[in-house]
């Protein structure tokens, strides 16, 4: 089994979808020959599976898998499917320009409204951060019980905002208001990408379950002891 069958067979487990025929025979049988048409096989595959992800894939545009190197890029969140990543130690550094401030001058010092789950109500506290040259920051957080429950907005018209490390079967689609989102139902790796597209290890942290989804040009990370019922319902309830 070559690298390229054996990254697609592990996209196909974690991603939950029915598993793909397998056409490896008939392909072989077909392409056999002299060492030039390996070129044309290797050329083949590779558009068998673009094909392919996009039938199993949901039909957003802000899904992406990589099957080469395990990742599903999915509103502004990396999440690589590692067997098991290495737990973080320490204290997590604060995002880039991380400040708190008050609702309404978070909501003056970023792009994208600001809006509040119903179910929550007001948040205890509010951050900015990732400021860029102009000081329009690139991330809103509420935090609810001590910090333990919290809202990430970030403008999901820039780069990956988080990466995060999970181990399939983990990461599961849902939905939210009749769109897609992800649920990865488990503690889990979660890093920082900054504006230039570098994951910023001295972020990471010990992340709870988490719900992912986009509306709009804005992405939201909903993190907490919650069960996947609760989350879509307080997602379904921002205002």
């Amino acid at each position: 089994m070559g690298d390229l069958e054996r990254e697609l067979r592990d996209l196909s487990a974690w991603l939950e979808t029915p598993d793909p025929p397998d056409v490896t025979a008939r392909v072989r049988v077909r392409l056999s020959g002299p060492a030039p048409r390996q070129r044309r096989w290797r050329a083949l595959a590779a558009a068998a599976l673009v094909a392919l992800l996009v039938a199993v894939l949901p039909p957003t545009r802000a899904a992406i898998a990589d099957a080469v190197a395990g990742l599903l890029r999915f509103a502004g969140v990396s999440i690589a499917t590692s067997p098991a990543p290495a737990l973080p130690s320490g204290a997590p550094s604060p995002l880039p320009g991380q400040r708190a401030v008050a609702l309404d001058e978070a909501q003056r010092a970023v792009r994208f409204p600001i809006r509040l789950p119903a179910k929550l109500g007001p948040p205890e506290q509010v951050l900015v951060a990732d400021p860029d040259s102009t000081g329009t920051c690139r991330v809103a957080t509420l935090l609810y019980d001590g910090g333990a429950l919290r809202v990430d907005a970030f403008d999901g018209r820039l780069n990956l905002a988080f990466h995060k490390e999970a181990t399939p079967p983990g990461v599961t689609w849902v939905e939210v208001n009749g769109d897609f989102a992800v649920w990865v139902d488990r503690p889990h790796v979660l890093s920082y990408v900054n504006r230039a597209g570098e994951i910023r290890k001295e972020t990471a942290r010990l992340a709870a379950s988490t719900l992912i989804w986009q509306d709009a040009d804005v992405s939201y990370r909903l993190e907490g002891d919650l069960s996947r019922a609760e989350a879509i319902e307080i997602a379904r309830s921002l205002r």
